[in-house]
């Protein structure tokens, strides 16, 4: 979630990247937490930055910084204005927890020279902001995004049922995938295509965070239900959402993005069946009613080339996937999907490990389940892999 200054009377813009960010946040859409987010008076913030930055003896400057923690640890003892609100909007939304990190770690620096660069670096939080090409990530303030992953290993075992997230649909993944991939590869007002959608997790996301997004699903009546869940999530950022009922080896996608005025898009999720675990519907069309694993894999590349021609270059392919077990063997289907893509015009970005839990198909019967295994010889499924491809 970026979190940055909170305009109350008038509209602030800064240059970053060549470009002009508008660095307002509305409190009516964006999310905070008041237990780990605090207001702080911008202009005082730094006037008090500078002061410290003028001592050049540590221990006095290790009391500048003592007063300012002191101030954000209790507020009622500000005799400064440092937590007041300017009606000029020069006021600003941190994260307590990191902001303390950093103050204690220019307390603790062994040199003026340290405690300098320390104090440098923290101002230039607060003024400046450092995004890539392809998220709002504000890299001078990165120790406030604690919520995105980085690992490859993702221990999600409960999903964000908040909102209009429903856990109903069988085969739905996590709400927390479509987040956390929106989160890093895109931007506010950048468009997303699931050609998966099933019941419309990855579009309630992008009401969430302010991405358009198009979604794709086969079944007529899982559109039908997918459209009355999106409706429930409020689109505080006015973004555009439309699920399609098509067939995505086949869809126009460049008709359906002409009428929404755009040529390419900036992210693509796919979670197809993991072939015939599942049979989601009796359609010949529908992935999960391939008659073998090649016919699984052929289908899925007709997907990749039909849709992928519309994503942009230098953008990422998220694909959600897990293996199968077949007359007592593996079939490591994500590595056969890995491998296709690989062979068109994509490099492989990183290979993410989620964890279940539980699935619909084993609940409550998990001391069944470790009897089959022990029998069978296999071992039970408690992974999928989330397959991240960068297009060249």
């Amino acid at each position: 979630m970026f979190i940055g200054p909170v305009v109350i009377g008038k509209e602030k813009e800064v240059k970053t990247n060549n470009q002009i960010l508008d660095l307002s946040v509305d409190l009516q859409k964006e999310s905070y937490d008041w237990k780990k987010d605090i207001i702080i008076n911008k202009v005082k913030f730094i006037e008090e930055i500078e002061e410290a930055q003028k001592n050049k003896e540590m221990n006095t400057l290790r009391k500048k910084i003592h007063s300012i923690s002191y101030i954000i640890n209790y507020p009622k003892g500000d005799d400064i204005g440092l937590r007041n609100i300017d009606k000029n909007g020069d006021t600003i939304v941190l994260k307590k927890g990191p902001l303390l990190e950093e103050l204690k770690q220019i307390q603790e620096a062994q040199t003026i020279e340290r405690a300098e660069y320390y104090l440098e670096r923290l101002k230039k939080g607060v003024t400046e902001i450092k995004t890539s090409k392809v998220n709002d990530i504000n890299l001078n303030r990165w120790k406030e995004y604690s919520d995105i992953l980085t690992d490859s290993l993702w221990m999600l075992d409960k999903r964000d049922s908040s909102g209009a997230h429903c856990a109903g649909y069988w085969g739905n993944f996590i709400p927390q995938i479509p987040h956390q991939l929106m989160m890093r590869y895109t931007k506010k007002g950048e468009w997303v295509v699931d050609t998966f959608v099933g019941s419309g997790t990855t579009l309630i996301e992008c009401k969430r965070l302010g991405r358009n997004g198009i979604g794709i699903e086969l079944n007529p009546e899982v559109v039908r239900n997918a459209q009355q869940l999106i409706k429930k999530e409020n689109n505080v950022y006015d973004v555009k959402t439309e699920i399609i009922t098509a067939d995505s080896r086949y869809v126009n996608l460049k008709e359906i993005l002409d009428r929404q005025g755009v040529k390419k898009v900036q992210l693509m999720l796919m979670h197809p069946p993991y072939h015939d675990i599942i049979k989601f519907s009796r359609n010949a069309n529908d992935l999960s009613n391939a008659k073998s694993v090649e016919e699984f894999i052929r289908m899925f590349c007709e997907v990749l080339d039909n849709t992928t021609p519309y994503l942009d270059r230098g953008r990422y392919l998220g694909i959600v996937i897990g293996d199968k077990y077949s007359k007592s063997e593996w079939i490591p289907l994500g590595f056969y999907i890995m491998s296709e893509v690989l062979k068109r015009d994509f490099s492989l970005k990183s290979i993410i490990v989620k964890n279940f839990e539980e699935t619909r198909g084993k609940r409550n019967q998990k001391d069944l389940w470790r009897y089959r295994a022990l029998v069978g010889g296999f071992y039970i499924f408690k992974h999928e892999y989330i397959l991240l491809f960068k297009k060249k």
